[in-house]
């Protein structure tokens, strides 16, 4: 048995879907091809660990006379509150909100679209794990 599974359509895919989560779940390459286009079946706390390494968060937490805020440099998402923890669930919901909105159509403009890998990492990861990446 090969160690990457590998299919060269949609069809030939959907008959072998348990194979293709059994290699993303064991880390395997798993890749479908459809027209000119290959996607990866990858497991997604794997994917998790390995983007938020390779990409720091960038948060920078202010203390305030009153409170907390934090900023992320470059996007438009920033979050307040009276203690670092409420300022910190305050921006895993803004990132929600930001991820939600560049699935949607935000993908499509030039300046967000390089931001894939922020969507990847807020939309795979828990509240806890993204505030860990905030504060880390």
């Amino acid at each position: 048995m090969s160690s990457q599974v590998e299919y060269r359509s949609a069809r030939e895919a959907r008959e072998h879907f348990k194979d293709i989560l059994d290699a993303a779940d064991e880390g395997r390459p798993a890749t479908v091809t459809r027209d000119a286009r290959r996607v990866a079946a990858v497991d997604a706390d794997r994917l998790v660990h390995f983007l938020t390494s390779v990409r720091p968060s960038g948060a920078q937490a202010i203390p305030e006379n009153d409170g907390w805020s934090i900023i992320l440099p470059g996007l438009p998402v920033a979050a307040d509150g009276a203690t670092l923890d409420e300022a910190a669930a305050e921006m895993v919901d803004a990132l929600r909100v930001y991820a939600d909105e560049w699935a949607d159509h935000l993908r499509l403009a030039p300046n967000h679209a390089e931001h894939w890998g922020l969507v990847q990492i807020v939309a795979l990861s828990s509240d806890e794990q993204l505030r860990d990446w905030l504060l880390a």
